[in-house]
């Protein structure tokens, strides 16, 4: 009897012990491991301050961008000043970009890259391409074709069509090389295509952004969140040049 109770106990002593382990592998939030630091990753934003950001146009940051339990907020505004595209102080050429959203119910932003800062241009967007980030189950937005989470906005259909629901954590890679582009999302790819090509500038020919003389023209750029209006989170957020 007592040789069965030592293994049983032993037993759940290693159970134990690889639960502790597993616990402690678990990565903290906005914090990069040895090997991201080996590989050349850094924080955009660090869980706690909203350092290295600022307002698309402007010297510092609207003070509707918070931080909310470690993460990186666009709360509600008192007036339109208070809030604006939040943008990296630093400019990033080819790179591979992690983050995670969530977004309020009938929410809409976006992340966009290669964004030129320029008091002639009015919003980012007329520079930089949009990866969407939307409530597919409230915004009207959803209904347009390539206006969808997880879609290159008004350029390419993301496939498969795997975004979580509103107030849901959602991953994203944005990985540029090359002019190769690929967009995924909850460890998916779901967009990929190439920059500056024939068939780029036939794309960008029929779309919204037809008319912005600018737009994805720039081989490298800043990194921005969008404020539609709408409640948003991210965190997580870290970048490395490729």
């Amino acid at each position: 009897m007592k040789i069965f109770t030592t293994i049983a106990l032993s037993g759940l002593l290693l159970v134990g012990c690889a639960l502790f382990n597993h616990a402690v592998a678990q990565q903290k939030d906005n914090t990069l491991s040895k090997k991201e630091k080996k590989q050349g990753w850094q924080l955009l934003f660090d869980g706690t301050t909203t350092t290295g950001w600022h307002s698309f146009n402007k010297p510092q940051l609207g003070s509707a961008w918070n931080v909310e339990d470690g993460a990186f907020h666009l709360g509600k505004k008192e007036n339109r000043d208070a809030g604006g595209d939040a943008i990296t102080n630093e400019v990033f050429g080819d790179f591979e970009l992690k983050l995670e959203w969530k977004i309020s119910p009938n929410g809409n932003s976006g992340i966009m890259f290669l964004v030129k800062e320029d008091p002639k241009y009015k919003y980012a967007h007329y520079t930089g391409p949009e990866m969407q980030v939307l409530d597919n189950n409230g915004h009207p937005d959803a209904k347009i074709i390539k206006h969808r989470a997880g879609d290159l906005y008004d350029l390419i259909t993301s496939k498969p069509e795997n975004v979580k629901p509103a107030g849901e954590w959602n991953s994203v890679k944005i990985k540029l090389e090359n002019a190769q582009l690929e967009l995924w999302q909850n460890g998916v790819k779901v967009v990929s295509t190439t920059l500056w090509d024939d068939n780029w500038n036939k794309m960008v020919a029929g779309s919204k952004f037809k008319d912005l003389e600018d737009f994805a023209k720039f081989k490298s750029g800043h990194i921005v969140l969008q404020d539609h209006g709408n409640e948003v989170w991210y965190k997580n957020i870290k970048i490395r040049k490729l």
